[in-house]
This record gives C-alpha cells, structure tokens and sequence, in this order.
C-alpha cells in the first residue's frame, strides 16, 4: 500500500509541476494562484500546499527533496560526489522527454525538459530564494555524508559540500545564460573541476 501512495504521490507531483508550468507560461508567474494551479491539475488547494508548500515550492521541488539517509547514501558516493552529481545529471538529461528536447536542429532556447522550469530560478526573485534555500537544505543533508569518510574535518566537510551545491547552482545560471542548447552535465563538470583538488575522480582512480 506504501508503494502505491509514493507512486500517487510521484504522479500527482508531476502533474502539479507541468500543469503550474503551462500557467506560468501561459500568465506569468506572479498572476497565477495556487487555487488555479490545483484547478488545472484537477486536486485540491490543499493538496498542492501539502506537496510543495508554496508556488516557488512547484518550481524548485524534486526527488532528492524526500529521500531518505538511506536513499541518499545509495546514490551519492562521499569520496565523489562530483561523480555521483554528474551522472545525475547526465541520466535525467538522457530521459526520453530530454533527449528529444536536446536533439531538436533548433537554435533557440528548448520550451521543455529542464529548460522550462530552470528560467524561473533566475528571472523571478522569490523562486531564486526558494531554490537557494533548497540547496542549503540539501548541504545539510549532504554534510554528515562527506564527513563520515574522515578525508575532511567537520569545518572542511561543510565548506566543501556548499561549495560543491552552491557550485552546481551556479553552473546551472552559467547554462540559462547562455541559452540552455548544451548538456547540463557540461556546464556542471567543467564548473565543478577546481574542486577536483578536493575530490578527485573514483573513476579515474579505477582506470589507473
């Protein structure tokens, strides 16, 4: 039963998410209601407040926000995490929806997959708060993690790991503005490799 209320709860996300996105689009962020986004999804108000809380919640939301420690150790490796984001990256960029965006001859600026939602983070003020606020969240949670492989101290593990998330955030800017027609995983590699001093390459390090 569990199973079937995280896959209701997954969907009813997703739906949320796109519909919002097309109001968004359609009237502008700031002219678009939280009783019109539950309208459009066909829920209740009080449903898209339990999910995401508030409007900037819509847009800066996603499935790292709800793992578990569990979870996130199974997807994070604390000796590379820069590794582990990458391939993150690479893998949702790789998704069906993406990859069509990504293939398309068209120069200008794709009006789906990551695109759409990533303009808001830094043409509406309160979303790029939203999303700063979620990334100190995620250093948070991330911190212990990084720490518990003894190569840092409590002090350096928290700076690196914000640098590492707040690192990403910026490379994520650096894609939207210049167009958002490269790979995400670009950006975030090349903008992640003064940390490799840090942590260097697991995958490297099993090639040598």
């Amino acid at each position: 039963m569990s199973g079937l209320r995280e896959r209701w709860r997954l969907e009813a996300m997703h739906t949320i998410q796109e519909r919002a996105l097309d109001l968004f689009d359609e009237k502008g962020f700031g002219a678009v209601t939280i009783d019109e986004i539950a309208a459009a999804a066909e829920v209740s108000p009080s449903t898209v407040y339990r999910l995401f809380g508030t409007k900037e919640g819509i847009i800066v939301a996603d499935e790292f926000d709800n793992m578990s420690a569990e979870e996130i150790e199974e997807v994070v490796d604390p000796r590379d995490p820069i590794g582990s984001l990458i391939r993150s990256v690479r893998a949702d960029e790789s998704a069906p929806e993406r990859a069509s965006a990504a293939d398309s001859d068209d120069d200008t600026p794709p009006d789906s997959g990551p695109w759409r939602r990533v303009r808001y983070h830094f043409t509406e003020p309160s979303v790029r708060m939203a999303a700063c606020a979620s990334a100190d969240r995620t250093s948070q949670r991330l911190t212990p993690l990084i720490a518990s492989t003894g190569l840092l101290n409590e002090t350096q593990a928290r700076v690196a790991t914000n640098a590492l998330v707040f690192g990403y955030f910026a490379a994520l800017e650096q894609w939207y503005l210049d167009g958002g027609n490269r790979p995400i995983a670009d950006y975030v590699e090349d903008g992640l490799r003064p940390l490799r001093a840090i942590w260097p390459s697991t995958d490297q390090e099993h090639s040598a």
